[in-house]
């Protein structure tokens, strides 16, 4: 087990009890006795914070909150929370991470953070014309939508551009503006809506049509993310491998029905990690499958090829729409301790975190495919979870999952068949 404080490579972390777990992450990342505390909780949101986040609360649920270990990105070790019910994901990323160590590990990039508003113009009497007074006014334009949030500006963000696009659609031709949004460490979906929604009346004054909806599109193009990484052959099983993973991911690349299974592989992880800090993971899911589908047919996310040495080289690029500020992420007690076992204080990290987390669950996902198939590790983790359900406790538990695991029979009679005996003796 590695004793530098700042590494994430932490070898055997899945075969040590909760309790060592959590004792090894407070170390790494010092964590309060409150914080501790936290984690051992059981969900960690108490029943009136959770009344103030939505309407007609009667209840939490919890998650398993894992920690996902070995990752490195652009030379930097960072251990990453997941929040999900899917057996071997946590694994997966871990396992993969530990062999796209090498050197600086991953190396991610983002664009400035900048979120799309969109203003829907109908009954345009004049198309030129009302796209002439758009330029025309787009100065005084910007200048309201940025009165909005001042503080937004301070900081460097704010509207930054207006574009147009003209829609001939089943309603009839219409104007579609696109405000453009530089959210720096918020989602920005507040800020957005309200920019538009003030931004109408001028608009309706300016075109002589008349201004429909004003919002926010989860389809962030121009808020984009990039993972990449280079895994050598000896690591990933050997040439052979390396060429049944290019070839796996062609197959997704090139239908649709296997690209929708491929990427949802991909936000196993990226949602599972944006759960843990409490992101609106709806709308990082949606921007992902639209952004999959803009070529005009829908498509992996994820690229992996072979290059001149043999080895594996992967990349992955999608829109990442996260915020640090407001929200959830800063209700959510455990969303905030989140943020401090990663030591995300940007937006635009937790983003490259996401994308590094879901590009290594990809390749997760691909050699289990290529080599032993995607059931053999669920399997084993499905049979671990029905011998605890049979009563395996201890050193039981491994022994029990051996027997099941041979048997071939992973069903719960099994497992109950199995424990018993063992506790016979």
């Amino acid at each position: 087990m590695s004793t530098d404080k700042k590494s994430s490579r932490i070898s055997g972390y899945y075969r040590l009890p909760p309790e060592e777990r959590v004792k090894i992450l407070a170390e790494k990342v010092d964590l309060t006795e409150e914080e501790i505390t936290l984690l051992k909780s059981g969900g960690g949101l108490d029943p009136e914070v959770a009344d103030r986040m939505i309407e007609n609360v009667v209840g939490t649920i919890a998650y398993p909150f894992g920690i996902a270990v070995n990752f490195r990105l652009n030379g930097e070790d960072v251990l990453v929370p997941m929040a999900i019910e899917e057996p071997s994901v946590v694994a997966a990323a871990s396992n993969m991470a530990r062999i796209m160590r090498d050197g600086d590990g991953i190396k991610t990039t983002s664009t400035d953070p900048v979120m799309i508003g969109q203003i829907q113009v109908l009954e345009i009497p004049d198309m030129d014309k009302a796209i002439k007074a758009i330029q025309d006014s787009k100065d005084k334009l910007l200048q309201l939508a940025n009165e909005q949030d001042p503080i937004l500006v301070k900081f460097g963000g704010g509207a930054k551009d207006i574009e147009h696009r003209v829609l001939d659609t089943a309603a009839g031709k219409m104007l579609i503006l696109h405000l453009l949004v530089d959210c720096r460490d918020a989602m920005g979906a507040n800020a957005v809506n309200t920019m538009c929604e003030t931004l109408a009346p001028l608009v309706n004054e300016v075109t002589g049509g008349r201004v429909l909806l004003r919002i926010i599109t989860n389809l962030a193009d121009r808020r984009l993310t990039k993972a990449e990484t280079t895994v050598r052959k000896e690591n990933i099983g050997g040439e052979h491998v390396v060429d049944d993973i290019v070839a796996a991911w062609a197959f997704a690349d090139a239908d649709p029905y296997r690209a929708s299974t491929h990427n949802k592989g991909i936000m196993n992880g990226v949602i599972a990690a944006a759960l843990a800090v409490a992101q609106d993971h709806r709308a990082i899911e949606a921007g992902a499958h639209a952004y999959a589908a803009q070529t005009g047919r829908y498509r992996s996310l994820s690229k992996w090829s072979k290059n001149e040495n043999g080895d594996l080289v992967g990349e992955l690029e999608m829109p990442m729409a996260v915020g640090i500020v407001g929200g959830a992420t800063r209700t959510h007690p455990t969303a905030r301790l989140a943020l401090k076992i990663m030591g995300v204080t940007k937006a635009l990290k937790l983003a490259e975190i996401f994308v590094a987390v879901g590009l290594a669950q990809n390749l997760g996902a691909l050699r289990a495919l290529v080599q032993e198939g995607i059931q053999h590790g669920h399997m084993r983790l499905h049979a671990r979870n029905l011998v605890v359900m049979a009563g395996a406790e201890g050193d039981m538990i491994a022994k029990a999952v051996e027997l099941i695991v041979e048997s071939g029979d992973i069903r719960f009679p099994k497992a109950q068949e199995i424990v018993n005996k063992l506790k016979e003796g």
